[in-house]
């Protein structure tokens, strides 16, 4: 069997140089474009953010040993600074904050949860990442609490999820995830 010629470092390095100039210069062209045909509306600055985020997605992807949770909450944070972005360049209709981030919450827990279930013996590596996103999964509370958010039932049944959730692998993995807590932030 003929396996592909691997790639050296150096070479990967340059190839993502160019990459990341084509993607400047499209951004640059995409601007230009959208100045001269359309000022009024702001595209170019969505297709550009969706051209940076892309780019956080693959320095972040390339590293190795990548911490699928510590994954996890980077798309997730990423991804609602996004929508948020989009839709205050869109008018800011609240769409973002009202059914964007709650969702994207929801499915960062459910991930979460299948990973405490797939992964149980390896689970102390993914604790820190469910703390933070407990954390911001009580964002949509804050938001509601501060009257930002119109639709409440969603950002309610996304932080409950949380809870429900972090409290499922508290059970699952109490002893383990304060040995964690101890030895990551020096207690």
């Amino acid at each position: 069997m003929i396996y592909p010629e691997k790639v050296k470092a150096k070479k990967s390095d340059k190839i993502i140089k160019i990459l990341i100039g084509v993607s400047i210069g499209i951004a640059v062209i995409l601007l230009l474009i959208n100045k001269l045909t359309t000022p009024s509306i702001p595209w170019a600055a969505l297709a550009n953010s969706g051209i940076l985020y892309s780019w956080v997605v693959v320095i972040y992807s390339i590293k190795k040993n990548v911490n699928i949770a510590g994954h996890v909450l980077l798309q997730t944070i990423a991804l609602s600074m996004l929508t948020v972005y989009i839709d205050y360049k869109l008018g800011f209709k609240g769409w973002s904050i009202n059914i964007a981030i709650p969702i994207m919450i929801i499915i960062a827990n459910i991930t979460m949860l299948v990973l405490t279930i797939v992964s149980y013996k390896k689970y102390i590596k993914y604790a820190i990442y469910q703390l933070i996103i407990v954390l911001f999964s009580m964002l949509p509370i804050v938001l509601m609490t501060e009257n930002m958010v119109e639709e409440k039932t969603i950002s309610m049944i996304a932080s409950g999820i949380s809870i429900l959730n972090f409290l499922l692998c508290l059970m699952l993995c109490a002893k383990d995830m304060k040995e964690a807590i101890i030895r990551k932030f020096h207690m």
